[in-house]
């Protein structure tokens, strides 16, 4: 018994202490944002924005390690493939393909990410967002 005091003691000691490191919460400046009818901007902001733009909503687990390095890792690489922040900054052919993936990636099952939509009721897109989606992209 004493010795599984001294493991849980530890255990707890050591989550303690990884706390003091912490990822950089940042939410840069929206340079050149996104500007998209009304129904598809609702569908990117539940769905898309909290990694791939710099509007993030940090949740409360975005700040307890471990999984806060998974979440500022997982905003960090979502906003280099794609950022709605900067989306006018990209010139219309670099929009067409990223809108054309985006629908791909959605379609497939892999956007948003699986461990992102349990966390993020509302957040999973159906059939009919999907269409709304595809309609825009196609405009691009």
């Amino acid at each position: 018994m004493k010795l599984l005091k001294k493991i849980l003691l530890g255990v707890a000691l050591f989550f303690l202490l990884i706390q003091v490191v912490r990822p950089a919460h940042l939410n840069p400046p929206v340079v050149a944002p996104l500007h998209a009818p009304d129904d598809v901007m609702a569908i990117l902001r539940k769905s898309c924005y909290d990694c791939h733009s710099n509007e993030t909503r940090w949740a409360w687990y975005s700040h307890v390690a471990p999984v806060s390095w998974l979440v500022a890792h997982d905003v960090e690489e979502g906003r280099e493939h794609l950022n709605f922040s900067e989306w006018t900054t990209m010139d219309a052919k670099a929009r067409r393909e990223l809108g054309e993936e985006c629908i791909e990636e959605i379609a497939e099952g892999e956007m948003p990410l699986w461990f992102y939509t349990p966390l993020h009721p509302g957040s999973k897109v159906d059939g009919a967002e999907l269409a709304t989606l595809r309609k825009w992209a196609e405009s691009l």
